[in-house]
């Protein structure tokens, strides 16, 4: 069997959207298949290693996925995906031979997690400081010496100092492996009054609404596939720690994924 991102579709669609496992031919490389998974999903946690499951375990963590397995599991990771937990790893099958898995199960999505400590506190919060909280970042900054100064005198406009630190800290990549952010703004929609920041594989576009002489004070507005605007009071850091966090949020990533991280292209983290 030869593992791309369309054989993991395959197997996903066989499993169906309820619960459901697969023993994998043995030969199969387990390590692949939760590369392939964690591509899509993200960094994975560990559930069960050298056939010891981690005690904190429960239902909030994927424990449905080592229901199959009782204590046969040997090597298993897990994802957290919409109402979905995804796992790989190893199993020993009836007959004892450790065989390469694939599991999922159903999971109830979380109630929404706050982005600031206290809402009268809004204000004063730090969105970059909290969205490298979010991502578990901990790389130095990815582009510490953009030129700014040329970069807005090309485009003929100061740009939000929150974006600016976005770019030098996280560089070329993408939030969640699916919120891709501009090294600098397009300009394809300056005709309408936008500047955009960052895409989706969707085709929606995050802009800013270049309002009056303060970048700073610009609100976000998402152009959607449709050509539909849709305006934030917010700026661009808030804007993406709020769709990491609240499911609720119209274009949320937390009802997809439990854990977040910056995808940066240049090195594969």
């Amino acid at each position: 069997m030869e593992l791309t991102q369309a054989t993991v579709n395959d197997l996903l669609d066989r499993l169906g959207p309820g619960n459901g496992y697969v023993y994998l031919p043995i030969d199969l490389d387990p390590q692949a298949l939760t590369d392939l998974l964690a591509d899509r999903y993200g960094v994975p946690r560990t559930l069960v290693l050298d056939g010891f499951t981690d005690p904190t375990v429960d239902d909030s963590r994927g424990a449905a996925l080592l229901v199959p397995f009782e204590d046969r599991a040997v090597k298993i990771r897990a994802w957290a995906y919409g109402d979905q937990w995804v796992g790989a790893g190893t199993a020993r099958d009836a007959e004892g031979v450790e065989r390469p898995v694939l599991v999922v199960a159903q999971r109830e999505v979380p109630e929404p997690v706050a982005v600031a400590s206290d809402e009268g506190e809004d204000e004063d919060v730090d969105w970059m400081e909290r969205l490298i909280r979010l991502t578990g970042w901990t790389q130095p900054a990815q582009r510490p010496d953009v030129d700014w100064a040329e970069v807005q005198s090309r485009l003929g406009t100061a740009l939000p100092s929150d974006y600016k630190r976005m770019v030098e800290t996280f560089g070329e990549g993408a939030f969640d492996g699916y919120l891709d952010l501009n090294q600098e703004p397009w300009t394809d929609l300056r005709e309408d009054g936008l500047l955009v920041w960052a895409g989706t594989e969707n085709e929606d576009l995050y802009c800013w609404r270049t309002e009056g002489d303060d970048p700073d004070r610009w609100p976000v507005v998402v152009r959607s596939f449709d050509s539909k605007d849709v305006p934030f009071d917010c700026q661009a850091a808030e804007f993406v720690c709020r769709i990491l966090v609240d499911p609720y949020h119209p274009y949320t990533l937390a009802r997809y994924f439990d854990t977040h991280w910056f995808m940066n292209y240049r090195h594969g983290d």
